[in-house]
């Protein structure tokens, strides 16, 4: 509801799963992944919420967030603050169930502000614990717009609430503003690669390899992937909200996957966010970003249930 320049993430789970389909089962890099049993879940709740702080907040982003004095427009902002901490108790309560039967949690957005609470509570169920930040943008902006949940600030918001993150490392960085440059040079627990360096390791041949494996050895043993889309090439998702020229070709992400899976980490739990099928519904899962969307899912999935993790 957040997003702030093209609308249509709130269609992607939809999208996702209709393209699922026409997925082959099985993997070469990780097998039959499908056999440990996946199960998709639905919660209306986010539909409702969605439509509601949707409504309210487009005033909102049409005037960059500067709301003045204006008293309804500042009701209609801390309506959707509320309707943003529900969004993430609401997570936060879906990952605690899964880790409570042991199970792995994921979270398939819309926009990349939903997975917070699952983040968080990986964090208190796994002291110490890593996240893999896959994205164009940094999400390190505080409150943008004036939504204390906005997209944009989802990890500078999981930083300060989850004091069990060591570690977070951002790949496909390429629209950063200011001040979230000076977070990441300050913050110790912050490494973050940028295109023009991923780039030319690409360049490079062999040294983007050798980038990978350095960068997956700054995480610790337990991992979190939050992946928005947009941190690949935008000729993989022309429909996402924010796209940005650069970012990671199809077999880069796969390799970065490749590589966390043999380091023998662990995935606690993982989202992937951001897919749009570019303004509506896709219910016959026929759109490139649905396509694209599905098979990144099953390659997560892949990931986190490999064989070489040590628990």
């Amino acid at each position: 509801a957040t997003t702030s320049y093209r609308p249509g993430t709130r269609s992607g789970p939809e999208a996702i799963a209709a393209a699922s389909h026409q997925i082959d089962l099985f993997d070469r890099t990780f097998g039959r992944p499908y056999k440990a049993g996946f199960s998709l879940i639905e919660d209306p709740r986010f539909q409702t919420w969605n439509d509601e702080a949707r409504a309210l907040s487009e005033p909102i982003i049409d005037c960059g967030g500067h709301i003045g004095e204006d008293a309804n427009a500042q009701k209609a902002l801390d309506r959707v603050n509320e309707i943003g901490e529900s969004v993430r108790q609401a997570t936060r309560e879906f990952t605690s169930n899964c880790l409570q039967q042991g199970k792995l949690p994921a979270i398939l957005g819309g926009d990349h502000s939903v997975p917070q609470g699952a983040m968080e509570v990986c964090a208190e169920a796994y002291p110490g614990l890593g996240i893999l930040h896959i994205d164009a943008h940094a999400d390190l902006r505080v409150a943008f717009e004036g939504f204390q949940y906005s997209h944009a600030s989802i990890l500078h918001n999981v930083l300060e609430a989850a004091t069990g993150v060591s570690k977070l490392v951002q790949v496909g960085l390429r629209d950063v503003g200011s001040r979230e440059l000076t977070r990441i040079e300050t913050d110790p627990r912050i490494l973050a690669i940028f295109d023009e360096e991923w780039s030319a390791a690409r360049m490079g041949g062999k040294q983007l390899q050798e980038l990978v494996r350095s960068t997956i050895a700054q995480l610790p043993h337990d991992v979190y992937i939050t992946f928005d889309i947009d941190g690949l090439d935008p000729t993989l998702c022309p429909g996402t909200g924010t796209p940005v020229p650069g970012g990671l070709l199809w077999p880069e992400a796969m390799l970065i996957l490749s590589e966390l899976a043999q380091s023998g980490r662990r995935i606690v739990g993982f989202d992937l966010c951001e897919v749009s099928p570019g303004g509506g519904p896709d219910p016959e899962g026929e759109g490139w970003d649905a396509i694209v969307g599905a098979r990144m899912l099953y390659k997560l999935c892949g990931c986190a249930l490999h064989k070489s993790q040590t628990a």
